[in-house]
């Protein structure tokens, strides 16, 4: 043989899932549910194994007991397993001991690749499930019913997942498509405000990046949103979630490269979250990055100051506080830019906006322009004006 010699090889895998729109999923009448396991169905009755948010159960009282009559009713289909339940909230992601029960219940119920978890509750909850089913066996099928705002017109509708370590968010996760997700309408009424309003700011963010006419229905319907208009609320998530998941298919999905497009405003956003120890909601701190962020681009001559105000404005309309927590020390939220780079390595790239609709892609960021940019955005959380 030669000293040198090489075999290489090269494959497409194909991945395909579908989100969900409905109302009453374990309604006892409803065969939905029944239908997307029996569609998978490689072994007879399928076993299943439900993750639940605390917070869910609590403002649903009977979840527990629906669910299990909905899975006695089609037993020929569905062989329930067990009903975990787990603290929501970013606790989910910080706690390695709730990554451990999620591992040892899809071990002790004999969960397999023929298998399904189900999670239900909010994005860190989704997350933490997520992970948990796409690592053990190298990958359980996952059925994702989100159930805020935020993880049904975001987190939840994409490939990823993941949990925090060492203080860094979302340093240990995956890349692992579901089997579906299911939006059931019903969860949102429950939500407690923060709740509601949190998950607009992804909406802000990704129609600034790519549908100005959608910005334009948020900014008109900002009162509604923030008066919790559920018809204005479903019709935000679908076309967030719809814009998701276009950009999944025809972008990077896995993040190979050294861009995360769909992230205006989340490398102070993760910073703020870990710094006042996830007391900010993930939607709060996204609001207050994406004002940041706009201020930055409008210092740095990229964004006129009527579309500044118009970004900073619709957040404030929909009920965001924007300030940066007074406590913050700029160095430490400085930090987050690096952090945000070393997530997916390469070279720097931090997504801006030059209009609606219009992103641009920097690649540094000067700490002195961010430090008046704070400035500018406290004078109009204070004032209400912008030089």
């Amino acid at each position: 043989m030669k000293k040198f010699s090489s075999i290489q090889q090269s494959f497409t895998v194909s991945y395909s899932y579908q989100v969900h729109f409905t109302e009453g999923i374990f309604d006892y009448n409803n065969p939905f549910f029944m239908e997307l396991v029996d569609s998978a169905r490689n072994e007879s009755p399928v076993k299943v194994l439900f993750i639940i948010d605390q917070g869910v159960e609590q403002c649903h009282a009977y979840l527990k007991d629906e669910i299990r009559a909905y899975c006695k009713r089609y037993a020929s289909v569905i062989s329930l397993k067990s009903i975990l339940t787990v603290p929501g909230g970013e606790v989910a992601k910080n706690d390695a001991q709730l990554l451990n029960r999620c591992l040892n219940a899809i071990d002790t119920n004999g969960i397999c690749r023929h298998s399904f978890v189900v999670a239900i509750g909010g994005g860190a909850v989704l997350d933490l499930a997520g992970f948990a089913a796409g690592t053990a066996h190298r990958g359980v099928k996952l059925i994702r019913i989100p159930t805020t705002v935020l993880a049904q017109n975001d987190s939840g509708v994409g490939v990823k997942n993941g949990i925090n370590w060492n203080d860094k968010k979302n340093f240990l996760g995956t890349f692992a498509t579901p089997y579906a997700v299911i939006n059931d309408w019903s969860f949102l009424e429950t939500l407690d405000d923060r709740d509601w309003i949190s998950g607009i700011a992804e909406a802000v963010k990704v129609a600034l990046l790519k549908d100005p006419d959608f910005f334009k229905f948020i900014k008109n319907n900002s009162l509604s949103l923030y008066n919790r208009d559920l018809d204005k609320m479903k019709y935000l998530i679908y076309r967030c979630a719809a814009l998701h998941l276009e950009h999944i298919a025809g972008g990077d999905p896995f993040e190979r490269g050294s861009s995360r497009p769909l992230d205006f405003g989340h490398w102070a956003a993760h910073k703020m979250e870990s710094m006042t120890g996830y007391r900010l909601r993930h939607g709060e701190a996204v609001a207050k990055g994406i004002a940041l962020d706009a201020c930055y681009a409008y210092l740095s001559g990229l964004l006129s100051r009527k579309v500044l105000l118009d970004v900073i404005g619709t957040l404030e309309q929909c009920g965001f506080d924007l300030s940066i927590p007074p406590e913050t020390d700029k160095s430490e939220l400085f930090k987050g830019i690096e952090e945000f780079r070393e997530h997916l390595g390469g070279r720097l790239t931090v997504t801006l906006i030059e209009d609606i609709g219009k992103p641009v892609d920097v690649h540094e960021m000067d700490f002195e322009r961010l430090s008046e940019a704070m400035d500018t955005l406290r004078r109009f959380c204070e004032l209400k004006e912008v030089n």
